[in-house]
């Protein structure tokens, strides 16, 4: 038997108990069901990382809206919840035993890599399928769950890239830095194997404490090593405050960074000298042809859907498709049709899944930090 098998049989004797009462609430007037499909985020809505967690809410939100306007899914409306995790694994594995408790068939979240990993275990364990639009530790999808997939990438895939273009700087004194946490260091870990491979000796690795906000005694570190270049393994939060730091104590060693740091608020944290700064991160989806229309619905309601709110919106594309194509509800089974190498039409692209659960197309590229033709320091991608 299966593990697929084994979680079916599981998730069926939870749900029977109350399959009849279920029935029976949704009867409406006229005699039709009318079930709802149960979907949640769990995200940060909360704390230092609430930017990403609005992201992926409102990604989610207006996708189902849109979904519910055209009829549903197999005919049935999609109810949605959040869940604030507060980025920290603990409130994370406690959304989501709220989400099993509410009988929640599909999952969008979490971002946090360090979140997703625990809460990804009871997810499993109760036959939830899980799409996480923003963690890109590699051993997210490495362990093997079978209703684990994400949208985004990877960060063994964005550090190769991050490597290559550093290495191709020429001969230049790198250092590395990382927040500790489950993405901060593994992006780090990954960016440092990368270099390392390619001949390229960091001359500085050092964690930081996330949440911290007086790195005087790193900046004097990175003086000492002479480093012309911060590899940056963290959010944009503490990310922006250490370069700003850096500047202010007369360090102008070049940052790089990846996905973490792509908020415009990095630029409003870190200030002026963020100019310069390079990232990681796929081609904006904002850019994309398929996602014109839904790019002028979100700023109609004046929201900038940046970063990971199209990963979001793509997530519950994919559910709602293969959904469709299996004919069926059930999270296993909409699991295996993920699994079965279906091309699904998202805002993001066309876009298929591996046996892992990754996106099998990897479009890492670099961006810099520049003033653009409106005055406003963004994140430009670099043409190479």
């Amino acid at each position: 038997m299966n593990r697929l098998t084994q979680l079916a049989m599981k998730r069926r004797q939870n749900v029977l108990a109350t399959l009849a009462l279920s029935i029976l609430v949704a009867i409406g007037p006229c005699g039709a069901a009318r079930a709802d499909v149960k979907m949640a985020v769990g995200a940060p809505i909360t704390g230092p990382d609430a930017t990403f967690g609005a992201q992926l809410k409102m990604g989610a939100e207006q996708a189902v809206a849109e979904i519910n306007a055209a009829g549903g899914i197999l005919g049935q409306k999609v109810s949605i919840e959040t869940g604030d995790d507060a980025a920290d694994p603990k409130q994370g594995v406690s959304v989501a035993n709220k989400f099993v408790g509410d009988q929640v068939a599909f999952v969008i979240g979490h971002f946090n890599s360090g979140v997703t990993m625990p809460a990804s275990d009871v997810y499993a364990e109760n036959g939830i399928l899980e799409i996480t639009p923003g963690s890109t530790n590699p051993k997210i999808t490495d362990r093997g769950i079978e209703t684990l997939f994400r949208t985004c990438g990877r960060d063994d895939q964005q550090a190769a890239v991050a490597a290559k273009f550093l290495a191709g700087l020429g001969p230049k004194k790198i250092a590395i830095l990382h927040d500790k946490t489950t993405y901060g260091k593994g992006l780090a870990d990954e960016t440092k194997k990368s270099l390392n491979a390619l001949g390229v000796t960091e001359v500085l690795y050092e964690g930081v404490n996330k949440g911290e906000k007086d790195y005087s005694a790193i900046v004097s570190k990175l003086k000492e090593s002479g480093a012309d270049i911060v590899y940056w393994g963290g959010v944009h939060t503490e990310g922006g405050l250490l370069l700003r730091q850096m500047r202010d104590q007369g360090v102008n060693a070049v940052m790089m960074s990846g996905d973490g740091i792509a908020s415009d608020e990095f630029a409003a944290i870190a200030g002026p000298g963020v100019e310069g700064t390079f990232m990681t991160f796929p081609p904006d989806p904002r850019d994309r042809p398929e996602a014109a229309r839904v790019v002028e619905e979100f700023k109609a309601k004046n929201f900038n859907p940046e970063t990971y709110t199209l990963y979001s919106y793509a997530a519950v594309e994919v559910l709602k498709q293969a959904a469709e194509a299996a004919k069926s509800l059930d999270p296993l089974e909409v699991a295996k049709t993920i699994h079965s190498g279906m091309t699904f039409k998202t805002v993001i692209g066309d876009i298929k899944f591996d046996k892992k659960g990754d996106v099998t197309r990897a479009d890492y590229v670099v961006f810099v930090w520049k003033k653009g033709p409106d005055g406003r320091i963004s994140y430009y991608q670099l043409k190479q």
